[in-house]
């Protein structure tokens, strides 16, 4: 037991907030706290492991990426966009004629940011590159990224009660993760299907599987495209435990995505 003069000294790095890259955000009180859990939740193909990558690749904060559902080849020619400003499609030709060479150096100054890649990793799995993570480094990450938190092995979803409370497991795993480490922990999800287009705002009540109830943070991700190959992703607070929260989602952050370098860039935020 703590008296609350004591809980000072116990509480180390939780509620420290991590390096953002996304200012709209932070105007309406959105910060990715360490020591707690968030989840982002949008339509396949909307934008959410762009947004979660950019964040990761951000700051040089140390990083354990669980990219379950984007491989080796997809993630190092986003990353390697994001880092340097180049075309992602520059680097992949690159990177497919062995002539990746000029981006070791780049890349090698985010050294304590690692990716594991298994397509179903289970939580024996998570835990064992978490010790492994603190063996090489001797410190836990400071963001644990999962992407997605369907695609962990969490045991036997066959019927719809099974996969929410499932799910919910899940989350209270992610959450006691993220207390324990003292990381920030954001897991991408997905949404119902009356929203899966990514094409309105969605509400908390469109998270698929109506998990709200853990994350500290949840935010959801719509977009417009000008049928230019253009487009702007809307990020909207519809749960929030420290700052502004809107759970209709109407109420969002816009960032413009540039297709070419994968970065997101803040619209009319004010600096």
């Amino acid at each position: 037991m703590y008296s609350l003069p004591q809980s000072v000294g116990v509480k180390g790095a939780a509620g420290e907030p991590l390096p953002s890259p996304y200012k709209g955000l932070q105007q309406r009180e959105v910060e990715f706290r360490r020591g707690e859990f968030s989840l982002v939740a949008a339509g396949p193909g909307t934008g959410k492991s762009l947004f979660a990558l950019n964040l990761a690749m951000h700051g040089n904060l140390p990083c354990l990426y669980f990219s379950a559902d984007s491989g080796a080849a997809t993630q190092l020619t986003r990353a390697t966009a994001i880092i340097t400003g180049d075309s992602v499609k520059a680097i992949k030709k690159k990177l497919i004629a062995d002539e990746f060479g000029e981006y070791y150096c780049a890349l090698g100054e985010r050294w304590w940011v690692r990716f594991n890649y298994n397509a179903r990793p289970s939580p024996d799995d998570i835990e064992r590159d978490l010790m492994a993570y603190h063996e090489v480094f001797g410190c836990f990450p400071h963001l644990i990224v999962v992407d997605n938190i369907t695609n962990v092995d969490g045991g036997d979803s066959a019927d719809a009660e099974k996969y929410t409370f499932g799910l919910e497991a899940l989350c209270e795993y992610m959450s006691d993760m993220a207390r324990e480490t003292k990381a920030h922990v954001l897991s991408l999800h997905h949404v119902t299907g009356e929203y899966s287009d990514g094409l309105k705002p969605i509400p908390l009540s469109g998270v698929k599987g109506k998990i709200g109830r853990v994350p500290s943070l949840i935010l959801t991700i719509h977009k417009e495209v000008d049928g230019m190959g253009s487009s702007i992703l809307h990020l909207s607070p519809v749960k929030n435990r420290e700052g502004m929260v809107d759970p209709s989602g109407e109420t969002y952050s816009s960032y413009d995505f540039n297709s070419t370098n994968m970065r997101l860039t803040d619209i009319d935020a004010e600096f």
